[in-house]
């Protein structure tokens, strides 16, 4: 059985990301990528579906500390039990063209027998690996399935049982020993046994030093940081792609079926992640993010899918995965994800919106990156009268969803501002005439007289916690009149009594799922945002405190929080809440995005 999600830490080398569970399983594991198969997959299953355990044998043992070292993902955890106390640390090389996960165990005080149990089960659990013992430079046990090897390199090594290999150790004070599973296409030379020191020294000095240069400012800069942090971790450090999670089924709603694979670039997702890099000064990883998007969509327009692969990849077919019971019994899980052949009205605005920031922030454009906005302009343009299925993937009809109207309004809005402030080329007069129809056509439909509020579509009745985003794209300001009914409905409606914000109403059905899930973070984020902007302080910040008291002991938000449980939901840690985090705490510093985005265009 896998443990609460909040149980969990991520670790990084920028292409994959396991989860170490609290009691020292790693229980979900990709290797080499975030969206390769998973071996350890238990997650998802049970143990029998791969995980490796570094833990007391005493199954009274406590941890008594957890925590990453400095702002790294280089995690430790101390452990006591009434005969000692022991160290693990857990981590993976940065910067080395080598995908391992190193594990180190210190004894502290006294004597701790600890355990190891070692499955590995690639494709998602579903194949044995043939395994056996080789000698290179040190006594290494190999598992090879088809073209994928793993080799665990470590003294002593673990003995054959049932299901997978075990072995128990006594660790004394001042002993240590260090474990390294390094992955390999299974057609190389076994790799050589990493120097353990040399690679800790390595992580931590690229985490520290890429964290150095986020701002120090506000009241929540701990947590902005981490959320940083954690955004950089699910970037790709060769394709720049940003994953909107590490994981895939992890339900929003336990025992259900609302269970989706995030391993995947989202266009919007990266784009908002690019905003929050951006305010905070890191002008390379925006411009990095350009390039894999500039990539991706290369090509004909309508070919655009609202979400690739981490290298561009656009075959993303949504499959089921019968042997796994999924997290908790919530089934099915899925991999691949049917959502990347949606049409998806609003993401062309994110793009653009985030586009506009980076060139705000002093980056030039070239003669591709201009000449692939017109592109997506006229993409929106042709599209202009399509309907949508929305921010939320709805999997119910196409509808005029509001939200989306108004992300149309903002690529256009982008592209007039691209030509008359910063001399671009491009037809602005149309622009205009499309943006300001777009705006006269959602002012009548998009905005319920009666309700005195905006609709999550056309003609519907229904609140959308999306429909907070419109003063942050400019539609109209936070304060107006028209959005202030919003909040007031939104308040109303979607915020539960525990405080938090739901997306929308499920049972209603306009999803074509079945009913329920939890508060979403990101949406109860937006609306801190909303209350700063509006200089509502102390609601700003009584939601915000709340907010971030939901992350877990290493600063780590799931996508969902489920209160009545007081328990996370959702994929985990989710990039969406996250960058929701750090423009909250934005607004409540009273940051304005757009001058400091212009901070360095003067």
């Amino acid at each position: 059985m896998a443990e609460p999600i909040e149980d969990y830490a991520l670790l990084s080398d920028l292409a994959t990301g396991p989860l170490v569970s609290r009691r020292g399983s790693v229980d979900w594991l990709c290797f080499p990528r975030f969206d390769s198969p998973s071996v350890f997959g238990a997650l998802l299953g049970t143990s029998e579906h791969g995980r490796w355990v570094i833990a007391p044998e005493d199954s009274s043992a406590e941890v008594v500390h957890r925590s990453y070292v400095e702002s790294s993902f280089v995690l430790e955890t101390i452990w006591e039990t009434q005969h000692g106390r022991a160290k693990v640390i857990d981590f993976m090389p940065v910067g080395r063209q080598r995908s391992s996960l190193l594990r180190r165990v210190i004894g502290l005080e006294g004597e701790v027998g600890f355990w190891q149990e070692y499955t590995i089960r690639p494709e998602y659990g579903a194949v044995k690996p043939w395994m056996s013992r080789v000698r290179g430079s040190a006594e290494t046990l190999l598992a090879m399935a088809g073209p994928d090897a793993w080799a665990l390199h470590c003294d002593p090594l673990p003995h054959p049982y049932p299901h997978g290999h075990t072995s128990s150790f006594p660790v004394l004070a001042g002993e240590q020993f260090d474990f390294e599973l390094a992955w390999f296409p299974s057609y190389r030379p076994l790799p050589e046994k990493i120097i353990f020191d040399d690679a800790l020294d390595e992580a931590l000095h690229y985490w520290t030093t890429w964290a150095e240069n986020c701002r120090k400012d506000g009241p929540y800069s701990p947590m902005v940081k981490r959320s940083l942090l954690v955004l950089r971790a699910l970037t790709h450090f060769e394709t720049g792609g940003i994953v909107a999670a590490p994981t895939t089924s992890l339900p929003e709603e336990f025992g259900g079926s609302r269970n989706w694979d995030y391993r995947y670039c989202w266009l919007r997702d990266a784009a908002l992640t690019l905003e929050s890099m951006l305010t905070h000064g890191y002008e390379s990883e925006a411009l990095k993010w350009r390039d894999w998007l500039l990539r991706a969509l290369a090509g004909d327009p309508e070919d655009m899918q609202i979400m690739y692969g981490l290298a561009g990849e656009r075959y993303l077919e949504e499959r089921v995965l019968d042997h796994l019971p999924g997290y908790c019994g919530a089934a099915p899980v899925r991999i691949g994800n049917a959502a990347s052949a949606q049409y998806q009205a609003d993401v062309v605005g994110e793009v653009m919106v985030a586009l506009e920031r980076l060139r705000m922030a002093g980056g030039r454009e070239d003669a591709f990156s201009w000449a692939l906005q017109r592109a997506l302009l006229s993409f929106v343009e042709k599209h202009f009268d399509d309907m949508d299925f929305g921010l939320w993937e709805m999997r119910g009809g196409a509808r005029y969803f509001t939200h989306s109207r108004v992300m149309m309004w903002a690529a256009f809005d982008c592209g007039v501002r691209a030509v008359r402030d910063h001399g671009l080329t491009g037809p602005a007069d149309r622009w205009e005439q499309l943006r300001d129809n777009l705006r006269a056509e959602i002012m009548s439909q998009g905005f319920n007289r009666t309700l005195n509020s905006f609709t999550q579509s056309y003609g519907s009745t229904q609140a959308d916690a999306a429909l907070l985003v419109l003063p942050q794209v400019g539609f109209l300001a936070y304060d107006d009149e028209h959005m202030r009914g919003t909040i007031t409905r939104i308040e109303n409606e979607l915020v539960t009594s525990d405080g938090l914000v739901m997306r929308y109403l499920t049972h209603t059905g306009v999803d074509g799922l079945e009913p329920g899930e939890h508060p979403f973070l990101a949406c109860s984020f937006w609306l801190v945002e909303q209350y700063a902007r509006t200089g509502r302080h102390l609601a700003a910040s009584k939601l915000m405190d709340k907010l971030v008291g939901l992350a877990n002991e290493v600063g780590l938000l799931s996508e969902e929080f489920d209160a009545a449980a007081n328990r996370m939901a959702g994929n985990f840690p989710q990039a969406f809440s996250h960058l929701a985090l750090v423009r909250a705490a934005d607004a409540i510093h009273g940051v304005d995005l757009l001058s400091l985005a212009a901070k360095n265009n003067p």
